[in-house]
């Protein structure tokens, strides 16, 4: 299965069949969604415990992250991108896109795209309390109520604009220090 572009003439890209996984990468836990093979509705996954330090290609993390999306034959993988609600890119944004260079690198050839992710443990977080789960419980699974709604939003825009969503990321493994490159 796979994301591909349609013919339709020059700049019209069309989203294909393929199921797609959501990541919601935090310091503590990495949240996992994926979406049944038409690309309608998210579904939690799993929620992996980060490894120590800087993500890379053997953290066992990633590794877990990587293994999800090969097991289930992802198309495109989706990883959320915190901005602060002026739309400006913080230290968390930063830590997000290094992350998904380096999960591209593992996935490759499957691409890794950056999705806005503003609000959506918040989101989570009410969802969760709606759905009458407590506070105290909300930890355990609030990260994968948080990709939930990252891949969630992704489908619902490829959905209204017939293309990929957010930005995609390049295979390359970063550099210490450096950021992942990212393209459109």
């Amino acid at each position: 299965m796979d994301v591909r572009e349609s013919g339709n003439g020059p700049g019209q890209v069309g989203v294909g069949r393929g199921v797609r996984v959501g990541v919601d990468v935090g310091s503590v836990r990495v949240g996992v969604a994926a979406s049944d093979p038409d690309g309608l509705v998210a579904t939690p996954v799993e929620t992996v415990r980060r490894g120590e330090g800087e993500p890379g290609p053997a953290s066992t993390d990633v590794l877990q992250v990587a293994a999800i999306v090969r097991e289930r034959s992802a198309a495109v993988v989706y990883v959320g991108l915190p901005r602060h609600l002026s739309g400006a890119e913080g230290s968390a944004s930063q830590a997000a896109r290094t992350y998904a260079g380096v999960l591209a690198h593992a996935v490759a050839p499957v691409p890794v795209r950056l999705v806005d992710e503003r609000l959506s443990t918040v989101s989570a977080h009410q969802a969760l309390h709606a759905a009458g789960r407590s506070g105290r419980r909300h930890r355990a699974v609030v990260d994968q109520a948080a990709a939930v709604v990252i891949l969630q939003s992704a489908m619902d825009a490829e959905r209204t604009t017939g293309a990929r969503s957010g930005e995609l990321v390049t295979s390359d493994p970063p550099s210490e220090g450096a950021p992942a490159r990212s393209g459109t």
